[in-house]
């Protein structure tokens, strides 16, 4: 457990906040820092865990789940977030399931040059992601016109709008606390 303020053990916790961290405990069992660090307020694990699985891991979203894991890390690279960039990006590689790939599209993010390995929606998606995350205040009606032109519906707009909104949020969270992987599992699709 590594964060700039203090982080409750699973031993210092009461019956109360024992169950919000099960609520947020990830599929191998361990309950990552990014939630943990909410223990001392912990109105806000609740809300955070219930925004991220809504943003990120819903059934029902229909953008590819190796898209938006690489929208995440996009965010996350331009934030400078390294926390979310070491998880999200290792979902993103699992995903794509090819390393050759992977690497193109990790080299292209993280000089900022999405179009070296991205193209259609994809590379929309990232662009889209690129300027709402670092200039919100120019967003324009052109802007959501532009991912409509590449073949994304309304509500992949809308699935795409909230992972990245999320990244926003979770990106200052983890920054602003100095949270770090210390003793996480790195990544959803880790061995358990």
């Amino acid at each position: 457990m590594s964060a700039w303020i203090r982080m409750l053990s699973d031993d210092e916790a009461d019956e109360a906040l024992l169950r919000d961290f099960a609520l947020a405990r990830t599929p191998h069992g361990t309950l990552d820092n990014v939630m943990r660090v909410h223990g001392l307020r912990p109105a806000t694990l609740r809300g955070h865990v219930m925004l991220y699985r809504a943003a990120l891991h819903e059934k029902t979203n229909t953008i590819p789940s190796w898209l938006q894991e690489t929208v995440a890390s996009y965010v996350s690279i331009l934030n400078e977030c390294p926390y979310s960039l070491a998880n999200h990006w290792a979902n993103a590689r699992h995903l794509i399931g090819d390393d050759a790939r992977a690497d193109k599209i990790e080299a292209a993010l993280k000089a900022r040059r999405p179009a070296d390995a991205l193209d259609g929606a994809a590379l929309a998606l990232v662009l889209y992601a690129e300027k709402l995350t670092l200039t919100p205040g120019a967003m324009k009606p052109g802007d959501v016109e532009a991912l409509r032109a590449a073949g994304l519906d309304d509500g992949e707009i809308l699935e795409a709008n909230q992972i990245i909104g999320y990244f926003a949020y979770v990106n200052r969270l983890l920054n602003g606390l100095g949270v770090t992987t210390d003793g996480d599992v790195v990544g959803y699709y880790a061995d358990s």
